[in-house]
């Protein structure tokens, strides 16, 4: 067994034995590393978990405590569900971990690079949803990226996978990715409140249409809206991005509504233009084939929102 300082690599078999519930968890394989803590596969005799073990037991105290609140809540769950919190003794120290659902699926980042731009604001749409439940509990997500997203498999109900930077409303922000975070564009302080959330959501839309992130210029918050606007995905959005990296909604679900209105707009306006007549047949068998399968793709975001998300 390693167990280094700054983070925590364990062979797989390892089996963490609970101090306090008696619960045992064997080690499968290492999932990701982040600030607060090292997430492994494990298995149980109930089934297969994920196993957090924390760098700081306070961190891992408020991730459990907001987790513990939201499942109160009853609906459609925001995180993983947790199962047990205990301490372990290893290495020549005790380490807190926690034992939770372990969410099957495919991380954000990786999904928008395999869709059509357009599902970026359906996905957003039932992530806002998710953020205004929090939101009301008094905390903001604080990291909010991609990959602190999963994309749920079957399916395509979102869920957040790392709570360690939730912070209670008015708290200053504990942990951020700078591309996301809109003290690093100089565009509004890292004092928690719901607009801090809604500006990452903005830039999850500057991210999606570029495929990757970029380095702030000399002048950050002029940067952005230039962007915004040279974008040509980001066009029908343009308005709802700009308002979220400014600061002007008051609210999660304000945001929510804007999009879903505007998502509903865009496929009426295919539904209605319809395939232009042309005076090539080739072209006109091609276009009508294009002007059909974006039909059908907005189609499927309505489906999709009037199940998941309605």
């Amino acid at each position: 067994m390693t167990m280094d300082q700054d983070d925590f690599r364990l062979l797989p078999g390892t089996i963490l034995h609970g101090k306090w519930h008696g619960k045992s968890y064997r080690l499968i394989r290492r999932l990701g590393s982040g600030a607060q803590g090292t997430v492994y596969l494990a298995s149980t005799d109930q089934g297969i978990v994920a196993v957090k073990l924390a760098k700081d037991r306070g961190s891992l105290i408020s991730e459990m405590n907001v987790l513990k609140r939201f499942s109160r809540l009853g609906g459609e769950p925001l995180g993983p569900c947790l199962y047990d919190t205990d301490d372990w003794s290893g290495g020549g120290r005790t380490i807190a971990f926690c034992a939770m659902e372990y969410l099957r699926g495919k991380a954000l980042n990786e999904a928008l690079l395999q869709k059509s731009f357009d599902w970026t604001a359906v996905f957003l749409v039932q992530l806002l949803r998710q953020l205004k439940n929090l939101h009301n509990l008094g905390y903001v997500f604080g990291d909010l990226k991609p990959e602190n997203l999963m994309l749920m498999d079957p399916g395509h109900q979102i869920r957040c996978l790392d709570f360690g930077g939730a912070t209670r409303v008015g708290r200053s922000i504990r942990e951020y990715t700078e591309f996301y975070d809109r003290g690093y564009w100089g565009l509004g302080t890292r004092k928690a409140d719901p607009a801090y959330d809604l500006f990452a959501c903005g830039m999850i839309m500057i991210y999606a249409s570029l495929g990757h992130r970029f380095e702030k210029s000399a002048h950050p918050a002029q940067q952005l809206l230039h962007v915004i606007k040279t974008i040509p995905q980001l066009g029908p959005y343009q308005k709802i991005v700009t308002s979220a990296l400014l600061g002007k909604y008051a609210s999660a679900d304000q945001m929510r509504r804007e999009l879903l209105s505007q998502i509903m707009e865009k496929q009426n306006s295919v539904k209605s233009a319809g395939p232009k007549r042309t005076a090539k047949r080739s072209g006109k068998k091609d276009w009508a084939k294009a002007w059909l399968a974006a039909s059908l793709m907005l189609g499927l975001y309505v489906i999709f929102v009037m199940i998941f998300i309605m």
